[in-house]
């Protein structure tokens, strides 16, 4: 196992395959993102908790920050169609609003941007790579917004010096957990059988 590419790629292959979802790829896609909800909802948690560890120095936490931006990856993927990093990161951020969350219904906000931009980056390769340097590019990709988004909205206080270090460290952790973690996930899940499915089955 472990082929990183799918057939075709043409603009007319991926409106095709853009047309032809099919009820187990809506009903993974909806899974994936019940099961990442949990553990966003989870993760925000270990954020609370472990903000006193950095009150010395704040933009140290955004180490932690890639599980966040790992749902549109890992559905980008699985299903390997386009809309699948959208579909799955927003339906994990709204799992996770419902569960609760200190940041409300903006979460549902940062979930569509976070599935944007993984999306943009397979469409980018056609919807035909899925190695780990595509899946890290993704992931990375993902990490812009929030390092963008949250030093206009919660670190505007920070020096400046202190937001650049944060969002270089968002953008870093995002390739690392959410790019390195979303591939070996997928690969591990294509071992067991459970993809077979979808092309993603080959690895």
């Amino acid at each position: 196992m472990g082929t990183d590419t799918t057939p075709g790629g043409t603009w007319a292959d991926i409106r095709s395959r853009a047309r032809g979802w099919r009820t187990v790829d809506i009903v993974v896609a909806a899974v994936l993102g019940v099961a990442v909800g949990v553990v966003f909802w989870l993760w925000n948690i270990v954020w609370s908790i472990t903000t006193p560890l950095f009150a010395a120095f704040p933009p140290g936490q955004a180490a932690v920050y890639g599980m966040w931006l790992i749902s549109g990856v890992l559905g980008g993927l699985i299903i390997r169609r386009p809309g699948a990093a959208l579909l799955t990161s927003i339906a994990a951020a709204s799992v996770s609003a419902v569960l609760g969350t200190q940041w409300g219904v903006m979460v549902l906000l940062d979930g569509t941007l976070q599935g944007i931009l993984p999306e943009l980056v397979f469409l980018a390769f056609g919807y035909r790579r899925w190695g780990m340097g595509v899946a890290v590019l993704a992931a990375a990709v993902a990490g812009i917004s929030p390092a963008i988004r949250d030093n206009i909205a919660y670190n505007v206080t920070w020096p400046l010096h202190y937001q650049v270090i944060y969002g270089v460290i968002v953008v870093i952790s995002a390739a690392v957990i959410a790019g390195v973690g979303a591939r070996l996930l997928t690969t591990a899940l294509a071992r067991s059988g459970a993809l077979a499915p979808f092309a993603s089955a080959k690895g």
